[in-house]
């Protein structure tokens, strides 16, 4: 193979890659000699086909995937030869007018990560905000989970439903007159007040008694999430079949065991685990900001415009996603627009955060062990179905992108544990509307580092839904990545403040390229991935 550089300024390399065509025959001829104990024809005993007649058949397919193996080698051959470490997937480009039988000239074309400068890990100074569990929160949330646990009783005769109470309902659903799929039900329990209906349908039970019949006019939601329905007025046909009142919770010893517990006692050891649980999590949270914000105010390197470029169009997206929900999506996106230049600095400095930690992480020998990476793997095949999980196993096993994708979070929590433990730290009682506030105040948002680790590449509805009345179309976007704050652009603009101006990355989100596996199917690796 012959290689000529063709572009070496900054961190972009470029070159061209002349693969000899005798190569990619003796590729075709050893598919070939492969092959023929296979191969059938007619008229000829099995394994003795004629390799010029196997060529005639089968010869662009064969020719085509040795010309995909010899460029795929080739390149990792240039990589190793120049000790190349690209930032993000090589493009890659065949030239025109290659003809099977010659030569293939191929451009290849990266940017490479960036020598980072020996990490200065030494002399951080961290202060760590402790919370203890506070009884009344502890309180707060028994009382919560006695409130779902209500018990209810039959309300008297004539009793009319009130908010608290439970009714349960037969009900016809009707669009211009006509009952709509998956509209109609029985026996449907609904708590006056809980606010989960279709507007206006809970308040419009009030008074009901059982027995009685009512004809309640409503309108879907504009963003329903059928087409047929969304901001259509509907009326529903109901029939109370039973009202009932809820009794009063009472948190006690019989409560606890009701539960399963052994006493009230265990309940509050339980809860008051939980609480501290989530308050540390927010003290790392608050040391984890602090620790980056002086790692980035302390390191200043060249990053690669690929991988800026990349995350800034995860942030945009992110922010794209989220002016979706606001009441005036025009005024959110002119917002957007006014500080996207903050954002794409927020960019670069995630990037730079990411290289960063991983160099520590590769100088210091932090590693995700074997056993390590095998739990990560199989609680991230528990979201597949059962069928799929085998695949998504394998998938990870060919596809080494996937796999760095899914250790980088535990990575990178390993190198920042590193760097507590290097820190001086220094503890200091505080609540926790202090410590919430001084996150918020800190940082803006979840924005986070892609932490590259030793072994990363950087290659970078429903059937038979029934629409009722209880149906919750509502996106939980709790459950979302959180938006980058605009707190984070509006800091960003303070010159005097470099180490703040964007937002202190919060923990590895788990690589937003890896598969996302809400109860799919398992994703292949696609043949073309191996020609890059």
């Amino acid at each position: 193979m012959q290689t000529v550089e063709t572009l070496n300024e900054g961190l972009k390399r470029a070159y061209t890659l002349t693969i000899p065509a005798e190569d990619i025959s003796a590729r075709v001829d050893a598919e070939v000699k492969r092959a023929a104990p296979q191969i059938r024809m007619p008229g000829f005993r099995p394994g003795k086909v004629p390799a010029n007649l196997i060529k005639k058949m089968h010869g662009p397919a064969m020719e085509q995937e040795a010309l995909n193996t010899s460029v795929q080698e080739a390149i990792q051959s240039l990589l190793s030869e120049k000790g190349l470490r690209p930032a993000m997937q090589p493009s890659v480009e065949l030239t025109d007018g290659y003809e099977a039988g010659k030569d293939a000239e191929v451009k290849v074309a990266l940017e490479v990560l960036p020598d980072v400068p020996a990490p200065s890990i030494e002399g951080i100074t961290l202060e760590r905000l402790t919370v203890e569990a506070p009884e009344s929160e502890i309180d707060a949330q028994i009382e919560r989970l006695a409130s779902q646990q209500k018990a209810y009783d039959p309300a008297p005769e004539g009793h009319g439903a009130v908010t608290g109470d439970m009714v349960v309902l037969d009900f016809v659903g009707k669009v211009d007159g006509v009952a709509f799929e998956g509209g109609t039900g029985e026996g449907m329990s609904v708590e006056l007040g809980s606010g989960r209906l279709i507007p206006g349908f809970e308040d419009q039970l009030e008074g009901i008694t059982v027995g009685e019949e009512r004809v309640l006019n409503v309108t879907f939601p504009k963003d329903y999430n059928v087409a047929t329905l969304k901001g259509k007025p509907a009326t529903f046909e109901v029939k109370a079949t039973e009202v009932k009142t809820a009794k009063d919770a009472v948190v006690d010893e019989d409560f606890a065991k009701s539960l399963g517990l052994e006493s009230l006692e265990q309940l509050r050891g339980l809860f008051k685990g939980q609480v501290e649980q989530e308050l540390n999590g927010l003290t790392r949270t608050h040391m984890k900001r602090k620790l980056l914000d002086q790692l980035a105010s302390s390191h200043d390197f060249e990053v690669p415009p690929s991988m800026v470029e990349a995350e800034f169009g995860q942030i945009w997206a992110q922010l794209e996603h989220e002016a979706t929900h606001e009441a005036d999506q025009e005024a959110a996106r002119a917002e957007m627009e006014k500080d996207r230049d903050d954002y794409r600095a927020i960019a670069e400095r995630r990037v730079r955060l990411g290289l960063l930690l991983s160099e520590i992480g590769r100088q210091n020998g932090v590693e995700v062990s074997n056993q390590e990476m095998q739990r990560l793997a199989m609680q991230a095949a528990q979201q597949y179905q059962p069928q799929d999980r085998q695949r998504f196993m394998e998938y990870l096993q060919q596809d080494p992108m996937a796999a760095a994708q899914l250790r980088a979070p535990l990575y990178e929590d390993k190198v920042v544990d590193f760097l507590f433990e290097k820190a001086t730290i220094t503890d200091r009682v505080s609540t926790r509307e202090e410590l919430e506030a001084e996150i918020e105040a800190d940082a803006a948002g979840d924005i986070k580092p892609h932490v590259h680790g030793p072994d990363c590449d950087h290659g970078h509805g429903e059937e038979g839904h029934v629409h009722g009345p209880d149906c919750d179309h509502d996106h939980d976007h709790a459950a979302e990545e959180k938006p980058v704050k605009k707190a984070a652009a509006k800091k960003a603009k303070k010159a005097d403040e470099p180490a703040e101006a964007e937002a202190a990355p919060a923990e590895e989100a788990a690589a937003e390229d890896a598969p996302k596996p809400k109860k799919k199917a398992a994703p292949k690796k696609k043949a073309a991935d191996a020609e890059a």
